[in-house]
């Protein structure tokens, strides 16, 4: 079982700036796919990125451009860069890992993007 935990929420201004971590419990070299969905308030939960073995990315619309997913093997940690955030980017972030087609979850951070 995989154990995930996330940090780096907060408040922050439209515009601004933050980076979300995510450490996992055990190494992440062999997990098929790594990355963010997040949940805002009564909203389904969508993908935000996605950062597979090989370090290939993908990104929604609402977020290219401005995101950027990134992972450190050596620190089992995946990051999320945003930038440029906007209040509709408020939600809840959960960090995800997909292994042998089983995903983990993390149990989320809280960002809001409010002035």
């Amino acid at each position: 079982q995989v154990q995930l935990v996330e940090s780096g929420g907060g408040l922050v201004q439209p515009g601004g700036s933050l980076r979300l971590s995510c450490v996992a419990s055990t190494i992440i070299d062999s997990f098929d796919a790594m990355g963010w969905y997040r949940q805002g308030p009564g909203k389904q939960r969508d993908l935000v990125a996605t950062i597979t073995r090989d370090g290939s990315t993908h990104y929604p619309d609402s977020v290219k451009g401005r995101f950027t997913i990134s992972k450190d093997n050596a620190k089992s940690t995946v990051y999320l860069q945003m930038n440029s955030l906007k209040p509709e980017d408020t939600a809840v972030y959960l960090c995800y890992v997909l292994e042998l087609g089983i995903p983990y979850w993390g149990q989320g951070t809280h960002v809001t993007v409010s002035s």
